[in-house]
């Protein structure tokens, strides 16, 4: 079972709406167990036969094999440090892009001491197999049933199995496509493309991804 901590966000309620697309049964998490459950049935009426629970993020993350992490990078410590016993063992996929903006200057990454924020949620929970993904989707783009996906999701762990079902879940969102992006080292250059994206995505008012050529 998947669930998406942070999930009544809109690329958390992206991921799930495109994964319950997909077959999977996702449970959005939230701080607050009714937000959820709102959220996951909002979501469920936007495609007939979707499966999607609402849950506490605790709730969420106990219930879960695979927990995807899309809330704020601000967040994220806290929220690992309180939930690192429920996390122990599992799948943790962070969705993070730390980034800020700035009037005149647009988005721009936010320097993480870690190198990343995949690799500082691997450091807080050492008994977790934590994988960096989807950091690159668009919100809006994931929220629409009606909108084709196309793109290349970058897929990045120091843990083989558990980068390998990450894969399989993106290539399960059509015409998406998991690529293997080596070490969780490498998460940095990944999650720092999402402000350049941004940047572009607002320049022409458009919702630009990425595709990795050649494969």
């Amino acid at each position: 079972m998947l669930a998406i901590l942070g999930g009544t966000g809109p690329e958390g309620k992206g991921l799930a709406l495109r994964l319950a697309m997909a077959g999977e049964t996702p449970i959005i998490g939230s701080r607050d167990a009714a937000r959820g459950t709102a959220a996951a049935e909002e979501l469920a009426q936007s495609a007939p036969g979707l499966v999607i629970g609402g849950m506490d993020n605790s709730s969420a993350a106990a219930a879960a094999d695979v927990v995807f992490l899309a809330f704020p990078y601000e967040g994220q410590r806290p929220v690992l440090e309180d939930l690192g016993a429920a996390l122990k063992g599992k799948i943790v996929v962070c969705v993070i892009a730390p980034m800020k903006f700035e009037r005149g200057k647009g988005a721009s990454a936010v320097e993480v001491e870690a190198g990343s924020a995949a690799q500082e949620a691997q450091d807080i929970l050492p008994d977790s197999q934590v994988v960096a993904a989807f950091q690159n989707a668009s919100a809006e783009e994931l929220l629409d049933p009606n909108v084709t996906m196309e793109g290349d999701v970058v897929v990045c762990s120091d843990h083989a199995e558990a980068k390998k079902l990450v894969m399989g879940l993106a290539d399960k969102i059509k015409d998406l496509r998991g690529v293997d992006g080596g070490s969780l080292a490498n998460a940095k250059y990944v999650e720092q493309i999402t402000p350049l994206l941004v940047n572009i995505n607002r320049i022409y008012k458009i919702h630009a991804g990425i595709k990795i050529m050649g494969i």
